[in-house]
This record gives structure tokens, sequence and C-alpha cells, in this order.
């Protein structure tokens, strides 16, 4: 992405948005390996910083994992999440906010069984 002299460079944002738009578009599937962020750099003509702080925004994001030493790649929804991708921000959030769900729905669960028990006639199962 070549930019003109008098265009003003790209901010992390506006690379992870770009990246982000190439997974949404199918650009970029789950497995597909981003580019190496120097080369990035380069292209974008930021420094290496600027693209580290986009991927790592989403890696906060859930949306890909990096491993030391082989790259950064989008993460594939269908398999299960290991140690190294369990670190983002919005990944922590996203299993507390479902854990606390999970939690409610067994409550609401207790709760309509008790309520079930209490209007069903004695010995007759409740209507389903």
């Amino acid at each position: 992405m070549e930019k003109s002299p008098g265009t003003p460079r790209p901010t992390a944002k506006d690379i992870a948005a770009d990246i982000r738009r190439e997974i949404a578009n199918g650009d970029l599937g789950p497995g597909d390996q981003l580019r190496a962020a120097r080369d990035l750099a380069k292209e974008y003509g930021v420094t290496l910083v600027k693209v580290q702080n986009a991927y790592r925004e989403l890696s906060e994001e859930g949306l890909v994992f990096s491993q030391q030493g082989r790259g950064t790649f989008v993460v594939d929804p269908s398999q299960p999440v290991d140690d190294g991708q369990r670190g983002g921000s919005a990944f922590v959030a996203l299993a507390t906010e479902m854990s606390a769900m999970h939690e409610t729905i067994r409550q609401l669960a207790a709760r309509l069984e008790r309520l079930e028990k209490i209007v069903s006639p004695e010995g007759s199962p409740p209507a389903q």
C-alpha cells in the first residue's frame, strides 16, 4: 500500500482495520499466516513497532495469534484455543462473560424446576 509523500502515514489502528477487513472479506482465512511485520511496515511506510502494535491489537481481539519464530496467524474458530492464544484481553473478557452467562442459565434452570414442582399437580409430571 504505497502512500504518496503528502498523505499521512497510517496508525496501528488503521493497519489493524485493514487486516480486520481482509479477514471479514475472506481474503485471509482461518489458519492463514499474516505477512511478516517487516514487509508490512515497508509496504505501509511505517515503523516496525506500528505493525507489531496492530498485530497485538488483533491478538487482543482474538482474531490472530503469534507463534515465536513462525509468525502471526488468523485464528481458526473450529480449533481448540491453546494457552498461547488465551492472552488477549478480549478473549479473557469474553470467557468471563460466557462463564457468567452459564451460571445465570444454571440458576434459571433450577428456578424453573422449582416452579414446575409448585404448579404441577402432585404425582403428575409437568406438561411440556
